[in-house]
C-alpha cells in the first residue's frame, strides 16, 4: 500500500510544487509535472516515462500510486478542479530536429517567440487535430513543460512532435528538407486560400505583441494573410494556426 501524504510540508510535496512553479527546476532536473487523468494517459501512451505518481485517496488508480494524497492536500497541489485525482512527475524527452519523422509532403507549424503558454498549448491541440507533422518553437519565451501549456494542449504536447530551437536552426532544417516557408503577416501578402499548401509547407507565426521578425519575413517563399472584415487587424495566434493548418488539410484532400 502506498504511503498516504497529508501535509504540504512533506518533502515530496515541496519537490512537486517546485517542479510545477519553477522552469529553472524543470530544466535542471529534466522533470516536469502532468496533472489530470486524460493528460497522464496520453503521455504514457506516447511512451513518456513516469518518475512519481501521486493519486488522491479513493481513486481507481490508487493501487498504481507511488504516493496517495489526502483530499485536502490534493486541493493544494492541483492547479485546477476536475483533474480526476492524478498528478505525475514525468521525465523530459529530449527532442531534436534531426529526430523528427516527416511524411512525404510534410506540414510544419513554426512559432517564433510565442510567450503565452496557453496559446502555445492551444496551437499544439490544433496541430494534433489537423495531423501536422511537427511544431517548431523558435527562440521560446516559455518552456515546453510549463503546466499551463500542457493543460491547454490537453496532452497534445505528447502526441505532436515538438522541438524548441533557434530560428536559424529551424530555417536550416526546413531548407535542407525542401519545405516551402509561408509567413502569416498582413504586409505584402496574399490571401491564404490562394496559396499552394499541398507541397511540403511550413507556416510561420510571430509573437502575440510584435509579430514576425525580419528574419522570417525576408526568408519566406510567400507571405499570406487571413482576411479581416472587422475593426481588428489580427487574430489570436492559436486561431490563426488552426485556420491555416486546416486550409492545408482542405487542399490536400480535394
Amino acid at each position: 500500500m502506498a504511503e498516504l501524504l497529508t501535509s504540504p510540508q512533506n518533502p515530496k510535496i515541496k519537490d512537486l510544487l517546485n517542479l510545477e512553479t519553477k522552469s529553472r527546476e524543470r530544466r535542471a532536473r529534466g522533470l516536469f509535472v502532468v496533472e489530470g487523468r486524460r493528460e497522464y494517459e496520453r503521455a504514457r501512451a506516447a511512451g513518456w516515462q513516469t518518475e512519481t505518481l501521486f493519486v488522491r485517496e479513493g481513486e481507481p488508480e490508487a493501487d498504481q500510486a507511488d504516493f496517495l494524497v489526502s483530499e485536502r492536500l490534493y486541493e493544494k497541489i492541483a492547479c485546477r478542479g476536475g483533474t480526476e485525482g492524478i498528478v505525475a512527475v514525468m521525465r523530459v524527452q529530449e527532442r531534436r530536429l534531426a529526430d523528427l519523422p516527416l511524411s512525404d509532403s510534410p506540414l510544419v507549424l513554426v512559432l517564433e517567440r510565442v510567450e503565452k503558454p496557453g496559446n502555445l498549448g492551444a496551437v499544439l491541440r490544433s496541430a494534433d487535430a489537423a495531423g501536422v507533422d511537427a511544431v517548431l518553437v523558435c527562440d521560446p519565451l516559455t518552456d515546453l513543460y510549463n503546466p499551463n501549456l500542457i493543460r491547454a494542449s490537453l496532452g497534445a504536447l505528447f502526441s505532436v512532435p515538438t522541438v524548441a530551437c533557434s530560428s536559424q536552426e529551424a530555417f536550416d532544417w526546413l531548407s535542407a528538407h525542401d519545405i516551402a516557408i509561408l509567413t502569416a503577416q498582413l504586409q505584402d501578402s496574399k490571401l491564404y486560400y490562394d496559396t499552394d499548401m499541398v507541397r511540403p509547407t511550413a507556416i510561420v507565426f510571430g509573437a502575440e505583441d510584435t509579430g514576425l521578425s525580419p528574419f522570417w519575413r525576408e526568408r519566406a517563399d510567400a507571405h499570406i494573410r487571413i482576411p479581416m472584415a472587422g475593426a481588428m487587424d489580427s487574430l489570436n495566434v492559436s486561431v490563426s494556426a488552426a485556420i491555416l493548418a486546416y486550409e492545408a488539410v482542405r487542399q490536400r484532400n480535394q
